[in-house]
């Protein structure tokens, strides 16, 4: 457990206080002229810098920022794969995705269903991602959150979720996405300078205060060459978790496209940029941010790793077997007064972030999906953002009360969420992917393909455990795929479908920067496996 000193904890109660403070004054207005496209769209206005750093604000949270660094521990660089693809994803989506979204001017996911399918589609699954956003994403959110505040200050579990789940709603519930997305600029700043800061100081004490880049050096030349791997063999004891080359050719593309292109937790600040240009800017400044995470959660893991094995630092055994998950924390022990108290509310940030950028998409989901349509299709735009707002507040109750009962008997809660979602990733791309670019697809097809992901994905985890996660989730989708393509044939005869999308080549044309940003990252990814392969 982390000791505070007085200057750490006013660095980070000056923080609370500036996010909370900024966030209601962001989130002002007169009521009575606010409507739901202010609420839950930022009223169309956000720019390039700010979608791009909310997208990483909500995407990095304390899975990444303990786990990662865990893993970074337990298996190498390898993990990093999880966010250097992820790059590449965002620039994929920015391209051919985000310019047919945003041609057919939508709010949510469910209701692009509604537009390609039908009303079965959009319910099906606007019903499935409410319950994945409350018990899967809130409720792991504000465990692992709270878990770490309580291995890094000794916070009570119970009193740590309440804390950050009241942390988020004193901004996010009253200012929408207006008043987390411009918040989350400073949260990333912060995520990424507590995090530089953190990996700075475990660099240094690898070499023995000769700095970062003598640290570095001793890093590669003191562990085994296996923790430097981007692609792992077959006889690595970690390649379930990371199959070879199965990572950059198979199932890893399934949970990037799924993430990063289809869920409405993300997307949700690209549909709300002033232009098609602005979002494309957001989301490659946004895979640009991505190639910087792994130096700031995994390469800590890795030095914690070889600072345990010299015998600097002393990693906690539980049962006989090493906490990996301990790394993080045991680092930022490790760092001075007043920059202790930046990298907790890195830390923080990257929490608080993520839950209200979750509470946000359920509200929007719930009022404009279930609530407008099927409850009160005459609700007037102050009642929709109310019913926005109770909704936020309604989740998050749930969450606080559900969150350690479904989790804290876990052995790895960050399992519990990529075992949940990865069985439905298969079906989002398959409908997703299928609907946007052929034509053919039906809506019974789709619906086929939402109820058979979940099917097949037990089937394979059942008969076949030992096939790797990410190989499962490759497999189920080309299954979908072709389980789609002959309902289609069978509805349509043949034919096109009356709600298929037509699309004109002309709309995938991107600017000239966004194409050169896109080369560079593309080309710095290769090189890193290249050099690591």
């Amino acid at each position: 457990m982390a000791t505070f000193s007085t200057l750490d904890l006013c660095i980070f109660i000056g923080y609370i206080v500036i996010i909370v403070g900024l966030g209601l004054w962001i989130g002002r207005r007169k009521k009575s002229e606010e409507t739901s496209t202010d609420y839950f769209l930022a009223g169309n206005k956000l720019t390039w810098w700010a979608i791009g750093a909310s997208l990483i604000a909500a995407n990095i949270s304390a899975e990444q920022m303990i786990g990662m660094s865990g893993s970074g521990f337990k298996i190498g660089l390898g993990i990093a794969s999880y966010e250097w693809m992820a790059a590449i994803t965002l620039i994929l989506v920015a391209k051919f995705i985000m310019p047919v979204f945003l041609k057919k001017k939508i709010y949510t996911m469910p209701q692009f269903l509604e537009q390609r399918f039908d009303g079965r589609v959009k319910t099906a699954m606007a019903a499935f991602w409410l319950v994945v956003y409350v018990f899967v994403n809130l409720t792991s959110i504000l465990y692992l959150g709270a878990l770490a505040l309580e291995n890094i200050m000794g916070i009570p579990m119970s009193y740590g979720i309440i804390g950050l789940a009241c942390f988020a709603a004193a901004y996010s519930i009253y200012g929408g996405l207006k008043s987390v997305a411009w918040t989350d600029i400073i949260q990333v700043v912060l995520l990424i300078g507590g995090g530089l800061a953190t990996t700075y100081i475990a660099l240094n004490l690898v070499s023995d205060g000769n700095g970062i880049i003598a640290g570095l050096k001793d890093l590669l030349n003191g562990v085994t060459h296996d923790k430097f791997d981007m692609i792992l063999s077959k006889d690595n004891p970690n390649y379930k978790d990371l199959p070879g080359i199965g990572v950059i050719i198979g199932g890893l593309w399934i949970a990037n496209i799924s993430y990063w292109g289809f869920n409405q937790y993300i997307i949700q600040r690209s549909l709300a940029a002033k232009n098609l240009q602005e979002a494309q800017k957001g989301m490659v400044f946004a895979g640009f941010l991505k190639l910087l995470i792994p130096i700031i959660v995994v390469i800590p893991g890795i030095a914690a790793f070889y600072l345990n094995s010299i015998g600097k630092i002393q990693m906690p055994v539980e049962n006989g077997v090493i906490n990996n998950d301990a790394a993080y924390p045991l680092l930022v022990n490790l760092l001075p007064a007043g920059i202790k108290g930046l990298a907790f509310a890195a830390l923080t940030a990257a929490i608080v972030s993520s839950l209200a950028s979750m509470l946000n998409s359920t509200s929007t989901i719930f009022t404009l999906d279930i609530y407008k349509p099927y409850i009160n299709k005459t609700a007037s735009e102050k009642k929709l953002v109310n019913v926005g707002r109770l909704t936020s507040l309604i989740a998050l109750l749930i969450a606080i009360c559900t969150a350690r009962p479904l989790l804290g008997n876990l052995d790895q809660a960050f399992q519990y969420i990529q075992e949940f979602t990865g069985f439905v990733s298969p079906g989002v791309c398959a409908i997703f992917l299928l609907g946007i670019f052929w034509k053919k697809m039906s809506p019974n097809a789709a619906l086929w393909c939402a109820i058979l992901t979940f099917v097949f994905s037990t089937l394979f985890k059942v008969f076949l455990p030992s096939l790797p996660f990410m190989d499962r989730m490759g497999i189920v989708f080309l299954i979908l795929c072709v389980i789609a393509i002959i309902i289609s044939y069978i509805d349509n005869k043949g034919k096109n479908d009356p709600k298929a999308i037509t699309i004109n080549k002309s709309i995938f044309h991107t600017s000239t920067s966004f194409n050169v940003w896109s080369i560079i990252i593309t080309a710095i990814v290769a090189a890193l496996y290249i050099i690591f392969w």
